[in-house]
């Protein structure tokens, strides 16, 4: 590992949008970028949860990760909130710098200053090294996992 950098994790804005988009962009993140008007959409909506927010990591004052925390309510657990950590990326030449740790430190520190009673997140099959990595913050690997792609709507 590198050596750690300086690591400011603070709530994305618009202006944000821009950096973020462009770490979706790289080809070792499996999401699919959209075009910055698409987001800005997208990020108005997104701001209208309750407790769904869009954080940033900064070095040296530029983007350099991101990551999505939504805190949910629960009717199960007497009502104990839980969070989804989503869309965990760290710019490509900047792994290893401790970015990626610094962003999941923030994620479960808001998680439990809210209250959480557990904080999960998911990674795909073909990602050893980010599985490595969540192992090494205490991630335990806990059942099964199931996703179905959904096809689009159609008007």
């Amino acid at each position: 590992m590198l050596d750690a950098v300086s690591v400011t994790v603070r709530e994305a804005g618009e202006v944000d949008l821009a950096a973020i988009l462009a770490l979706y962009a790289q080809p070792d993140f499996n999401g699919a970028a959209m075009g910055l008007d698409e987001a800005r959409a997208h990020f108005a909506r997104f701001r209208l949860y309750p407790d769904y927010r869009l954080y940033v990591a900064e070095t040296g004052g530029e983007v350099t990760g991101t990551f999505a925390l939504l805190v949910m309510d629960n009717l199960s657990r007497k009502g104990r909130l839980s969070a989804i950590i989503e869309a965990v990326v760290v710019a490509s030449g900047r792994q290893g710098e401790g970015i990626g740790r610094a962003m999941l430190r923030a994620a479960l520190d808001i998680a439990r200053q809210k209250g959480c009673y557990k904080a999960a997140l998911s990674s795909g099959f073909g990602s050893g090294r980010s599985h490595a990595f969540y192992d090494s913050l205490g991630f335990a690997r806990h059942g099964v996992s199931f996703c179905l792609d959904l096809p689009e709507a159609k008007p």
